[in-house]
C-alpha cells in the first residue's frame, strides 16, 4: 500500500457537496489525507495519475449518470489488489454482494462520521492481513 509520506492517503468519492465535505472532515480529523471526487470520471482520473496511490477509496455507489462507484472501485483495485474498499450506499447490500470487489465493506446510508472511520480501519486491517503485512 502506498502512503504520502507517513499519512495514509484516502481517496473519497460523492456527489453531493455536503456529505463530501463531513465525510472528508472526518476522515482528515481520523489521521487520513484526503483526495476527494465529485464523480466516477473524475475519481478514476485521480487513480490514474501518478501521485494516485490511496491505500483506501471510499466511494458512493450512486453516482448519477456515468461511472458508478463500482466502476471506481473495480479501477482501484486494477491500480493496487491492496486498496481498501468501503462503499456508501441508500440502497440494498443484496447488489453489493454481486457487484462489490472482493474484500470490500459497505455502509448503508444515512450513517454517522465516525462509522465511516470504523470502517476504513476494519478494512486496512483485513487488506494487512490478506497481503501479509504486519
Amino acid at each position: 500500500m502506498a502512503m504520502s509520506g507517513s499519512v495514509p492517503r484516502v481517496l473519497l468519492v460523492e456527489d453531493e457537496l455536503l456529505i463530501r465535505d463531513l465525510l472528508q472532515s472526518a476522515l482528515e480529523d481520523a489521521g487520513f489525507e484526503v483526495a476527494d471526487a465529485d464523480s466516477g470520471a473524475a475519481a478514476i482520473d485521480l487513480l490514474q495519475r501518478p501521485a494516485g496511490e490511496f491505500v483506501g477509496v471510499v466511494t458512493d455507489i450512486d453516482l448519477g449518470r456515468g461511472t458508478t462507484g463500482w466502476d471506481v472501485a473495480r479501477a482501484a483495485r486494477r491500480a493496487d489488489l491492496r486498496v481498501a474498499v468501503v462503499y456508501m450506499s441508500g440502497g440494498s447490500a443484496h447488489e453489493w454482494a454481486a457487484e462489490g470487489v472482493p474484500d470490500s465493506a459497505i455502509l448503508a446510508k444515512p450513517f454517522a462520521p465516525a462509522q465511516l472511520v470504523v470502517a476504513l480501519a476494519t478494512q486496512l486491517n483485513n487488506v494487512g492481513s490478506i497481503a501479509g503485512e504486519p
